[in-house]
């Protein structure tokens, strides 16, 4: 039977017979792990081993073992993704791509005054932004977004059928993170989504 943690659970410390069921694994291999130092782990006043959440999932990380599902590096919330693009073919599109992998929670705009809307009240942790589009473009969303260092953290993928060096380089000192020109697979996006929101996504 599959074992799965709840919310409430993500906050308490973890037993070592409840990583034993995560992990597929004997009592035992868990209690080596304690021991050779491989898992951190502390003593209760009854002596038993206590894991915390942080702690297990870094040891999931560093062995590449699979973070069982309701675990993740954000408290067991799902990674908050933006899409702002006024072609409706292409948000579809990338949502579409996105929800597969189940792991992100998405929102869309369609147009550049919208997304500064959405922004603020989604709160998200990436952004795929159209450079261009009527009215209020991707610069200007990129700018207001990097005003507020607040949202140093998050991430920015621009994206346009726009190729040229000057104008990459303009969203790019707006504070885009990265950009990706149209038309892109569906792998070419999942590895920038794997670059930003991967194992190193809290790095700059």
């Amino acid at each position: 039977m599959e074992y799965t943690v709840s919310c409430y659970q993500q906050h308490r410390p973890l037993t070592t017979g409840q990583i034993a069921r995560f992990c597929h694994v004997t009592h035992r291999a868990v209690l080596k792990w304690v021991v050779s130092g491989k898992l951190k782990a502390y003593r209760t006043p009854g002596h038993h081993s206590r894991i915390n959440t942080k702690d297990f999932i870094g040891f999931l990380k560093t062995y590449h073992m699979p973070i069982p599902e309701g675990f993740t590096s954000n408290n067991g919330h799902k990674k908050k993704i933006l899409i702002v693009d006024d072609d409706r073919g292409i948000v579809h599109s990338l949502q579409r791509t996105l929800m597969l992998e189940n792991k992100y929670d998405i929102e869309v705009a369609f147009d550049g005054f919208n997304a500064g809307r959405r922004f603020y009240a989604f709160r998200p942790d990436f952004v795929i932004l159209d450079i261009l589009m009527p009215g209020v473009d991707g610069y200007e969303v990129c700018a207001q977004i990097r005003r507020d260092k607040a949202n140093k953290h998050v991430k920015i993928l621009a994206i346009s059928g726009v190729s040229e060096e000057k104008e990459i380089k303009k969203i790019m000192d707006l504070g885009a993170n990265d950009y990706l020109a149209k038309p892109f697979t569906n792998k070419m996006l999942q590895d920038k989504m794997k670059k930003f929101l991967g194992e190193d996504d809290e790095q700059s």
